[in-house]
């Protein structure tokens, strides 16, 4: 028996993992309000008590950006719950974003010693616990900084790996400054992830956050059109730069009909409802055609955002078009599951063949094909193969491809000398250094997509490669000179 947990571990082995409170399937398909509310206090301190405690947490080795869950979990059996989320944020500095969006199922919680034979330990709902109990009850401090540095870096891109690399490098003491091209901060968390996963106030909340630590936000600004990155090193007097642009370029399956009216990208549909919020549209002036029948192409988390959003909006109809089964989906199992609870109808083992219109070029079907699962691709996925004979046609008004998505050039084009990969991704090592000494890169933009906590660690490693290389190598700069003025640019302190 442990001096915090009351139960032997025989005993924790047979409380059942609590689940967290939602809103009714019936009432959140019709808004936008956040799906789950979390575990309550109780419930919270309920769950800590199945935590076994380990000698050796292998959930620590499965966590991304390697947070000490085995100590958190402890504060909050103590009732320490500012002391837990202080310790979380020793290694993540954005706990209330990363206990709602992160797939712990396939990390921390994968690898959980309780779950081989039992339900993991719900470590995210533990995480978001201790992040909203700090926030609703206004307990946050920022972390004392206890060196001021001289190196001054730059951030390109406020998504999940710009924020958490300028949050590391600015509790080290660091000059930063993050450039965004949009007019709001966030990257793809607030443009690709609808309100009804991660509150926008959640995403202010933390980014007011990162401000606290000194960290300076412009948006607004293009970087490779308002500034190069030669430039940043040149008049503007930056140390090192990190690229976190991620991939906004959307891909699609080049079937024929594509070019027809009522047929998005998934980055345009959500760009369009997330960031400019066309779901409260005519109080924002953002239209947003559904209709009463919708397809989304695809079987990841964007495509599931996808298909829960235009239900939101109003479709009677909302399939879900995957060409492999449930099981290869990459979505995350609880989207899958809220998704099922929520009405959406999945046609899996069927891949699109070709959009159909009318004379005024507006989608009125999809034509589809059945498939079988052959031998394994490169993904280590069963490879789809089409089955002879087996066409048929759904009836939609709108079709959204949600089939993956590529690096924006801009910076790529504009930076001579940076090695780019096949698919126009930066090449990294392992730090996140690219071949530009002092500049690294990560996320998406390195990987070409994946989930926001890979991007996170992304951040963290460019941060402490950043500080390597500010720290071994003397720089001959001359004394930082005032920032360009540009008057589309916005400046936030």
């Amino acid at each position: 028996m442990s001096l915090l947990n009351p139960l032997k571990p025989s005993e924790r082995m047979k409380v059942p993992r609590q689940e967290s409170i939602e809103q009714p399937a019936s009432e959140r398909k019709e808004n936008f309000l956040e799906v789950s509310f979390g575990l309550n206090e109780e419930r919270a301190r309920v769950e800590a008590t199945r935590c076994l405690e380990c000698k050796n947490p292998v959930c620590t080795e499965g966590c991304p950006v390697g947070i000490d869950i085995r100590s958190f979990i402890q504060a909050i059996l103590q009732k320490d719950y500012v002391g837990a989320v202080k310790k979380i944020r020793e290694a993540n500095y954005l706990p209330a974003i990363c206990g709602r969006v992160c797939p712990q199922e396939e990390q921390c919680e994968a690898v959980c010693t309780l779950g081989k034979k039992n339900p993991a330990v719900a470590i995210g709902k533990l995480e978001r616990f201790v992040a909203d109990y700090e926030m609703e009850n206004g307990l946050f401090t920022v972390p004392e900084i206890a060196v001021r540095r001289e190196g001054k870096i730059a951030i390109v891109g406020s998504g999940p790996a710009g924020l958490t690399c300028a949050a590391e490098l600015a509790k080290l003491g660091y000059n930063i400054t993050i450039f965004e091209a949009l007019h709001a901060v966030g990257g793809v968390l607030r443009y690709g992830i609808p309100e009804f996963r991660l509150p926008r106030k959640i995403l202010d909340l933390e980014t007011e956050r990162i401000k606290a630590l000194g960290v300076e936000i412009i948006t607004n600004f293009v970087v490779g059109r308002t500034a190069t990155i030669d430039e940043f090193f040149g008049e503007w007097g930056f140390n090192a730069v990190f690229l976190g642009t991620g991939a906004g370029t959307p891909h699609f399956m080049g079937i024929p009909g594509e070019s027809a009216s009522g047929v998005y990208s998934a980055n345009e549909f959500l760009t369009r409802v997330n960031l400019m919020k066309a779901y409260k549209f005519p109080e924002y002036d953002t239209p947003i055609r559904v209709g009463k029948r919708v397809a989304v192409i695809g079987g990841g988390n964007t495509a599931m955002d996808a298909v829960r959003t235009a239900k939101r909006l109003g479709a009677e109809k909302a399939y879900l078009v995957y060409r492999r089964s449930k099981k290869e989906m990459p979505a995350r199992v609880e989207e899958i599951h809220h998704a099922e609870q929520e009405g959406i109808e999945f046609l899996l083992m069927t891949n699109p063949v070709r959009i159909l219109t009318d004379a005024n070029n507006w989608v009125v079907g999809m034509e589809c094909q059945r498939m079988e699962l052959g031998e394994p691709d490169d993904s280590g996925r069963r490879r789809p193969m089409p089955i002879p004979d087996s066409n048929f046609v759904i009836n939609v008004e709108t079709v959204i491809e949600a089939v993956g998505q590529a690096p924006n050039p801009i910076i790529q084009s504009t930076t001579p000398g940076l090695n780019i990969g096949k698919k126009g991704t930066v090449v990294t090592d392992d730090a996140q250094r690219t071949s530009r000494e002092g500049i690294f890169a990560g996320g998406d933009l390195s990987r070409g997509g994946a989930t926001v906590i890979l991007a996170m660690r992304d951040g963290k490693r460019a941060a402490s490669a950043i500080h390597e290389f500010l720290s071994t190598k003397r720089t001959n700069h001359e004394e930082d000179s005032p920032l360009y003025t540009n008057p589309y640019c916005q400046y936030i302190s």
